[in-house]
């Protein structure tokens, strides 16, 4: 029979285990995290009916799903993890209790070109808080403190989270009578960065037709820069020309207000009017978040506050706030800037137990006890050469091994090797539980992520 030769499609990723047991560690920060905000853990279907799923669909999004049928059922699978929870919340509202505070860590899919860091099956890590008919702007205020012990917590200490409300940018073009053109305007001025203010104005004022005058006051805005009290302070020059300025500028003040009662340092937060997000979808505050030393990453989380996060499923008024990490690509490309912890345990054994004798009675009753105080114990009983067993370890990075022959069953110790220090102990088991544990609890010292 002809063997197949295996291989993986393009724009999936497959780990291999040292590399998935950092993604899982990360995971495992991202929940702990979430939770200690109030969050409840959400998973939702992989697979949704397409009309559910592309009720807000079209454009680009049609395009980059993956869509099939199944006998007479038109299927897709999701694309992100916000239209699945806005379908979850307008199916069970009857049954939440609101604000609803969700994080959600799962994977999407989307069929774009597959290119470096660019994945057609990644993961998100998602937070979002549905209030019902009305949600408090002390929520959007939260969101950056959550981003900032998020990434804290995974060991980032150079990032910036950048906020901007959108009801000040589409007050501003208000004033300006560019209303109907401000989507145009922001998807231009969202290139600054990339190609300047001259070839912005240039697309302005050529592509748009947008008067030289206002183009430049359009420009002159965005450069509005230094400490945020600062820019702050700038803004408050254009108040009483746009009731949708104004309130989206009372909104900014609050959220900076607070900042501080949560904890989140000013090095770390920054006041920016060139963040935009999704031009129709972000109604109120919106947030992107960068590695300061690593500005060719981008985004490394972003979103925002959006008015009615279910208007295609009911008529009930739900807004909510909320962000996304993508994790795939953000673990890829901490991984190309060598800035996974490489000292943190990736094996899956505390402990590897070899017994030297043909009765495994006591090897399995030490096994039992390591696991009863939470260490992760493995018992090797293949008939293997010593040395092999040995190797077996060392390829697993497995941190002690124990021996257990008929001296250390008889004088009732545990023989315990550190296999990074080498050194050896026989003590009784209790004691050796306490060793291999303050042991661990050393090794386990570092962060998931080395800032360079």
């Amino acid at each position: 029979m002809a063997k197949m030769t295996p291989r993986t499609l393009s724009g999936f990723m497959e780990l291999l285990p040292p590399a998935q047991q950092q993604m899982e560690r990360m995971m495992e920060i991202l929940r702990k995290t979430y939770a200690l905000y109030g969050f409840t853990p959400l998973d939702t279907p992989v697979i949704e009916s397409s009309d559910v799923l592309l009720a807000k669909g079209g454009g680009e999004t049609e395009k980059q799903i993956y869509r099939f049928q199944k006998g007479d059922a038109d299927l897709s699978l999701r694309f992100d993890l916000t239209v699945p929870l806005a379908k979850y919340v307008a199916l069970h509202y009857n049954d939440l209790t609101f604000p609803f505070r969700r994080y959600q860590i799962g994977k999407v899919y989307r069929g774009e070109r597959a290119q470096r860091g660019r994945f057609r099956e990644f993961y998100q890590a998602d937070i979002d808080i549905i209030g019902d008919g009305k949600l408090s702007i002390t929520n959007e205020a939260e969101i950056p403190a959550i981003i900032y012990k998020t990434f804290s917590a995974l060991g980032l200490r150079r990032f910036q989270i950048r906020v901007n409300n959108r009801k000040i940018l589409n007050g501003f073009y208000e004033m300006l009578g560019l209303s109907e053109q401000s989507g145009d305007v922001m998807r231009t001025v969202d290139k600054l960065d990339k190609i300047g203010p001259e070839k912005v104005k240039a697309i302005l004022v050529e592509d748009f037709a947008i008067p030289g005058e206002k183009a430049d006051e359009i420009l002159k805005f965005i450069a509005i820069s230094g400490g945020n009290d600062a820019v702050l302070s700038a803004l408050e020059s254009y108040r009483i020309r746009n009731e949708r300025f104004d309130q989206g500028l009372d909104e900014l003040k609050t959220v900076v207000k607070y900042l501080s009662a949560f904890g989140v340092p000013a090095e770390n937060f920054a006041v920016d009017l060139t963040i935009a997000r999704g031009l129709d979808y972000y109604t109120g505050t919106v947030y992107e978040t960068t590695l300061l030393d690593h500005p060719e990453i981008g985004s490394v989380c972003s979103g925002g506050r959006y008015d009615n996060l279910a208007e295609y499923y009911t008529d009930r008024q739900l807004p909510g706030v909320g962000i996304s990490i993508g994790l795939t690509r953000l673990f890829y490309v901490l991984g190309e800037q060598g800035m996974l912890n490489p000292d943190l345990s990736t094996a899956p054994a505390d402990v590897l137990i070899l017994p030297m004798t043909d009765d495994l009675s006591a090897a399995i009753a030490f096994a039992t006890q390591l696991r009863e105080n939470g260490i992760r114990a493995q018992i090797h009983g293949e008939e293997k050469k010593f040395k092999q067993k040995i190797s077996y370890a060392d390829k697993l990075a497995i941190p002690y091994v124990i021996f257990l022959g008929e001296d250390e069953i008889n004088a009732g110790v545990v023989a315990c090797k550190d296999m990074a220090t080498g050194e050896q102990t026989k003590l009784e088991p209790a004691a050796t539980v306490y060793r291999i544990k303050a042991g661990l609890a050393e090794k386990e010292r570092g962060s998931v992520i080395l800032e360079k």
